[in-house]
């Protein structure tokens, strides 16, 4: 299924997302965390179809200073970038801090939601199962933050990207390399100031209405992800109406990249008929 690259204007700012022509009525809608970007989907939608953005601030999308990089604020791209594509319903994929931004977007209107995936996502309820990669946890901190975000070189970052998965080698030079040429100080601030207004507290409260979101959900977590402890997708497998959890082998942050057959597990659920 071949890819299709697009950049659009929303709002004033350049948008870029990825397509392919996929089964159903309903696209499926890939969300990415920090700090990648679209690329982390391109197995996907070679597999399903669907839609992948550059989430505003990251990857080939815009990343000006007077944007809203809040949880909300990047919600609200999504909605936007839905309404240019005319697209109604979807199926939603979501992944780290995608899951906020996602599942955010998602109780605004559950009934435009036909199934969700949730992959090792940050936490939308109280909970103590975050265990955050030391540069996260200084980003909270002004002036200090960006003190360590500045700080941050190609090596550093490999570090922390191959520190999340279970078979570091999955990280290829090149891989590490299109990350870097994207990790510039727009992406940089987007980070920065994403962190800063979601909080745990803040998250717990952007999720107080999991509960309407009754679409068939299947999360799926890497057993050894080493800062989103997999008890996180247990609750969000209660929490949730209609979920499954499946806990992934060794796999960490990123499972699909540690265990490429998930892309046809999530393949074969998305495809099921509710």
């Amino acid at each position: 299924m071949s890819v299709d690259e697009h950049t659009i204007e929303l709002a004033g700012s350049p948008a870029f997302y990825r397509t392919a022509t996929g089964p159903g009525d309903a696209p499926v809608l890939y969300v990415h965390g920090v700090p990648t970007s679209s690329d982390d989907w391109v197995p996907f939608l070679e597999r399903t179809g669907g839609i992948a953005p550059d989430l505003s601030g990251f990857g080939r999308s815009g990343k000006a200073g007077n944007l809203d990089y809040s949880v909300g604020g990047i919600s609200d791209f999504l909605a936007r970038l839905l309404v240019e594509l005319d697209v109604d319903r979807v199926r939603l994929v979501v992944h780290d801090w995608g899951a906020a931004i996602g599942l955010a977007f998602a109780q605004r209107s559950p009934e435009r939601i036909e199934r969700i995936v949730i992959i090792d996502g940050v936490p939308m309820f109280p909970t103590d199962g975050v265990s955050w990669h030391r540069a996260a946890r200084l980003w909270e901190r002004p002036l200090i933050g960006e003190l360590v975000m500045g700080a941050i070189t190609k090596w550093l970052l490999a570090r922390i990207l191959r520190d999340g998965s279970a078979r570091p080698d999955v990280w290829t030079t090149e891989r590490i390399n299109a990350i870097w040429d994207q990790f510039d100080q727009g992406t940089q601030r987007a980070i920065l100031r994403l962190t800063r207004s979601a909080t745990l507290a803040e998250l717990a409260a952007a999720g107080s209405a999991l509960a309407t979101l009754g679409a068939p959900a299947l999360v799926l977590w890497g057993e050894q992800d080493p800062w989103l402890d997999p008890g996180i997708g247990a609750i969000y497998a209660e929490v949730l109406p209609q979920a499954t959890l499946e806990v992934v082998p060794d796999a960490g942050h990123w499972p699909w990249m540690d265990q490429p057959q998930l892309v046809d597990r999530v393949a074969s659920f998305l495809e099921a008929q509710a």
